[in-house]
């Protein structure tokens, strides 16, 4: 199978930054061709409309909106190669509504107050994992319910009885 066969049958499959398929074409074009080839081929890809950071910088953060936050998104784009203007322009419109996903992603998660602080901030950890901001995870979860007399049997309640 050509390179170019190889890089369309990707393309085909889903968006890929330009750094990310060079890594998946890099072991072909070492055997087939010279690495100059790929380069030029990436070009060709490019001037094409095949290849697109920017489509694939959409495509992903559009993907992983639902379920993660700006900061965790904006990396796993700068990981994947794509440029720092366009990271920002593909996580614009995902900073004004990250307050809300962050509570759709916790609601989804964990549906109810924590009970003690220790379970509050393994709830902020889930949070903060998730890519969203430290402060905006600790606005999201809620404080603990403080426990009733007859959830806690040192104030009274339950001992009394025994």
């Amino acid at each position: 199978m050509s390179l170019k066969a190889r890089a369309l049958r990707a393309l085909a499959q889903r968006e890929h930054s330009r750094l990310e398929l060079a890594r998946k074409l890099r072991p072909y074009a070492d055997a087939e061709q010279a690495p100059a080839a790929l380069e030029v081929l990436l070009d060709e890809l490019q001037a094409q409309g095949w290849l697109s950071d920017a489509r694939f910088a959409e495509a992903l953060s559009r993907n992983r909106a639902e379920r993660q936050g700006v900061a965790r998104i904006r990396a796993e784009l700068r990981q994947r190669g794509v440029d720092a203007g366009q990271v920002e322009r593909a996580t614009a419109v995902l900073a004004a509504t990250e307050a809300e996903r962050a509570q759709q992603v916790w609601q989804k998660k964990f549906g109810q107050p924590a009970r003690d602080a220790a379970e509050r901030a393994r709830q902020i950890r889930f949070l903060l994992g998730r890519g969203f901001d430290t402060s905006l995870a600790c606005r999201v979860v809620p404080k603990p319910q403080a426990a009733g007399p007859d959830e806690n049997p040192e104030e009274g309640g339950l001992e009394e009885d025994l």
